[in-house]
């Protein structure tokens, strides 16, 4: 598999405020295997503020985990199309919301922008899917996307089959692996996996 080392990966997140904490240990693990990381935040990510904890101190921490300034507009994530190319483009979580925009061409946001940015350059985006509604209404976005050129996915799973039975949520420990099997053009399998734990 291909080695993440001086590697520049952009690192979207979007707004799924309650799997942070799974993520910003991913960031660590994929800067202490050698990567660069460019961090792209959503505006929700940015500016709201939940019982997981405050925009403020979401920001602060990505920031000191990665050393790099946050591109927090749609102007200055354009420009990992053509002047600052990135060998791959991470969203991770990634809501419903997001998800829906990304299938039907919308760029609001800056992560979106840098995941069209992305496929311009005809590089991977990886996607690491958070959403209440995957196996609803946006099942259609989830598959569209699976379907297409240079986009790959997490490995994901029903969190909780009772309580949330439309929701899927992907295994953010495997974010890593999906990026080098994704450097070398190839889908992680399996990408269905077992999450619930009764």
């Amino acid at each position: 598999m291909a080695s993440l080392k001086g590697k520049t990966i952009g690192f979207g997140l979007t707004g799924s405020h309650c799997t942070y904490h799974e993520v910003f240990p991913i960031l660590k693990q994929l800067k202490d295997l050698g990567a660069e990381i460019v961090p792209v935040l959503s505006y929700t990510v940015q500016k709201t503020d939940t019982r997981f904890g405050e925009a403020a101190e979401h920001v602060k921490t990505i920031e000191k985990i990665t050393g790099e300034p946050i591109i927090m507009t749609i102007p200055d994530a354009e420009p990992l199309g053509p002047k600052r190319p990135l060998d791959c483009m991470v969203i991770a979580p990634m809501t419903g919301n997001s998800t829906s925009k990304f299938a039907n061409a919308l760029t609001d946001s800056p992560v979106l922008m840098a995941a069209k940015a992305t496929l311009r350059n005809e590089q991977p985006v990886v996607l690491a899917i958070s959403t209440n509604d995957a196996l609803g209404l946006n099942g259609v976005n989830v598959m569209k996307l699976m379907a297409a050129k240079n986009i790959y996915f997490v490995p994901f799973g029903q969190d909780h089959p009772f309580k949330k039975p439309n929701s899927l949520v992907a295994d953010m420990t495997l974010i890593p692996e999906t990026i080098e099997a994704a450097l070398d053009g190839k889908q992680k399998q399996p990408v269905l996996i077992e999450r619930y734990q009764a």
